[in-house]
């Protein structure tokens, strides 16, 4: 079943220059849009700065849990053992296909940002959908490492939610650096 619906969606890259185009954008350029979103909450208020450090650490946790799981449990790419509709930039045949690092971290980010701005986390999470499907679509991951990534990056910020309270010091700390700067 997951090779059938990779193939159902890999085997549309190709036919259309136009969505091959925006699906190759939005796998390479959505972190620039998460970025963007970040710095906007971040000079917004100093209630936004919270929610932009809480963010920052369930990116970080997610980047870190797909490095260990990557060494730990390789899974080959779709590319590596099946004929698929590749599109560039490919990435490297030792790099594992679960989990996707770029899924993990665009939902950790959706996620957290989520539990206290729904607006722009509702279009993360719509852009960490999109980011996902279109790595399927390049040939990149099958649809099960996306949504075990979307999975795990979900509970990733979920968990730094519920425990916010053992980061709270660092965070503080790092607002009151930040505010020092400013005055």
């Amino acid at each position: 079943m997951n090779y059938t619906l990779f193939r159902a969606i890999n085997q549309l890259a190709g036919n259309s220059r136009l969505l091959d185009y925006v699906m190759v954008t939005i796998s390479k350029k959505a972190r620039y849009v998460y970025l963007i979103l970040l710095i906007y909450l971040w000079f917004r208020n100093h209630a936004y700065k919270k929610v932009t450090s809480y963010a920052i650490i369930s990116l970080i946790c997610a980047y870190v849990l797909t490095f260990f799981i990557k060494i730990f449990n390789y899974s080959p790419r779709p590319f590596l053992k099946h004929s698929v509709r590749l599109l560039p930039p490919v990435p490297s045949k030792r790099n594992a296909s679960f989990p996707s690092k770029h899924t993990t971290i665009a939902f950790a980010v959706a996620t957290s940002v989520l539990f206290y701005q729904r607006s722009i986390g509702f279009f993360m999470w719509i852009l960490a959908m999109l980011s996902g499907f279109s790595r399927i679509w390049m040939g990149q991951h099958y649809p099960s490492d996306i949504l075990g990534s979307a999975i795990l990056g979900s509970v990733i910020a979920s968990v730094v939610n519920l425990v916010k309270s053992t980061f709270n010091p660092i965070v503080n700390r790092v607002l009151c650096v930040c505010s020092s700067y400013k005055d």
